[in-house]
């Protein structure tokens, strides 16, 4: 290969997989990936926004675990930006990817659900069209001018039944209690590399991997503390490094404070995954149409 991804991240993919499977992702870091979004359920259905596509040209897949997600085969972000339906908030630009814990959570009515990490809200309007407004919802973000963006997203998207809280959710009171928490923890996003970046080298550092572990465990320890005895959580980074995934939920599961709740494998189908040290839980190989992801579903004993 021509270009080359940083050589730490080399060898910790080569240590973590084989030669064969790191460049398999090392190709997934080298394509472009095509449009994905999801229909706001909130203000729209899949009918209405198939009928809109096919009338602007726009041709489109859907995918066989996710009735609300379109592949967009023949138009740019910028294309689908310029429509009505993104406009007035119909459908959402969204990862399929990152698409897939909410729906291993699976809200539903009347549930108290925290979103620790929620800006811009791609996953807390998720949600809400998955419980159909009627989970509440507490949108954490520490960063003002990105809890902004949050609020905007929300109202755009109509989810009416949740509230924005500025505030790191590491300083959470611990005497908030949730029937649910989404924690997509930040991470270095070594799922997510572009391989074609200038400056690669610069961008993704050994150090920015280990900052992002020191936050996800925190965020993890917050998080186990304000669930709910016997509710679950689902936690997920954008990263395919055990250091960011797995091994951040080791010291817990061997405190025997948490278990894994095996992620349905009915969800699993036609997604590409890599192997994954803990049984139970997943990561997606990055290719065309995925962001590299790990998700895991946690229950506290």
């Amino acid at each position: 290969m021509t270009k080359q991804i940083p050589e730490f991240l080399l060898n910790m993919l080569l240590k973590q997989y084989d030669k064969e499977v790191t460049d398999k992702i090392i190709e997934g870091y080298s394509v472009n990936r095509k449009v994905t979004l999801r229909v706001n359920t909130l203000k729209s259905s899949n009918d209405e926004i198939e009928k809109e596509l096919k009338k602007c040209n726009i041709k489109f897949s859907k995918v066989s675990w996710y009735k609300d997600a379109f592949i967009i085969e023949n138009a740019s972000e910028l294309d689908i930006k310029k429509l009505d339906i993104y406009e007035n908030g119909k459908i959402y630009l969204q990862s399929l990817s990152s698409m897939i814990p909410a729906i291993i959570l699976k809200p539903t009515n009347e549930e108290n659900i925290l979103d620790m990490t929620a800006a811009p809200g791609g996953k807390t309007t998720q949600m809400a069209a998955i419980s159909n407004n009627k989970a509440l919802i507490t949108a954490c973000e520490k960063n003002k001018i990105r809890a902004e963006r949050l609020k905007y997203n929300i109202k755009k998207q109509g989810a009416n039944r949740v509230n924005v809280l500025v505030e790191d959710s590491r300083k959470l009171n611990d005497y908030f209690s949730f029937d649910k928490i989404l924690l997509d923890a930040p991470c270095s996003g070594s799922g997510t590399i572009n391989i074609n970046y200038e400056n690669l080298e610069k961008i993704f550092t050994k150090d920015l991997v280990d900052r992002s572990v020191k936050t996800q465990k925190e965020l993890l320890q917050k998080a186990v503390k304000i669930l709910k005895k016997g509710s679950e959580m689902v936690y997920s980074t954008c990263s395919i490094l055990q250091e960011e995934n797995e091994k951040v939920l080791i010291e817990l599961l061997n405190k025997n404070i948490i278990q894994i709740v095996p992620i349905d494998k009915k969800i699993l189908e036609e997604i590409p995954l890599l192997k994954t040290s803990i049984d139970g839980t997943m990561c997606v190989c990055p290719n065309e149409l995925y962001e590299g992801f790990f998700v895991a579903k946690i229950i506290k004993k």
